[in-house]
């Protein structure tokens, strides 16, 4: 075995609690304030295999690390045969313990963040839907993954419901937000 034998750095949890603070430390620093959405399915299409009625209604308010130190990254504007088309994104980071703590303690179903879900910045008041989760990155850090990175784009709204209780969030898209597209 070429490893040293008397050092194990994938199986002590003490090394990996360690990392997992100062991760969620510098996160705190250097973060900023989110709010996560999480989406229920109203109307899931087994054959399609999408939902035609989101509706967005429980948040929780936790730190994330944007990535992109530069700004939004994307296409940004341009000016299409359709119109004016705003594709910002943006990656963020969130430490697994802390998502843990706010969301899975709450709700046992999100072991982690799901595609779909929105992301809304107080910040700049913009709410960014995540498009992909990387939850299991090739390299463990002493064994074990400490953060998921969440790829988010600007959110498009297409008849989805926001009741989340917070004003801000569900009249964040006027009064069409609350309204039934089918019951239209």
């Amino acid at each position: 075995m070429a490893t040293n034998k008397f050092f194990q750095n994938y199986d002590n949890i003490y090394e990996q609690n360690l990392i997992d603070d100062l991760v969620i430390e510098s996160i705190q620093i250097y973060g900023v304030d989110i709010i996560y959405i999480s989406r229920t399915l109203g109307a899931e299409d087994k054959i399609l295999n999408e939902d035609d009625l989101s509706i967005f209604d429980v948040t929780w308010d936790f730190e994330a690390y944007v990535k992109n130190v530069d700004g939004f990254e994307g296409e940004g504007d341009f000016l299409s045969r359709f119109g004016l088309e705003i594709r910002d994104t943006v990656t963020l980071t969130v430490a697994n313990r802390t998502f843990e703590r706010f969301v899975s303690r709450n709700d046992i179903n999100r072991k982690r963040p799901f595609e779909g879900d929105l992301i809304y910045f107080p910040l700049n008041e913009k709410m960014f839907k995540i498009t992909h989760v990387e939850h299991e990155s090739i390299f463990y850090q002493a064994g074990a993954l400490q953060v998921y990175d969440l790829k988010c784009e600007l959110f498009e709204y297409s008849g989805e419901r926001f009741e989340t209780g917070r004003d801000n969030i569900d009249t964040f898209f006027g009064d069409t937000a609350n309204t039934n597209p089918m019951l239209a």
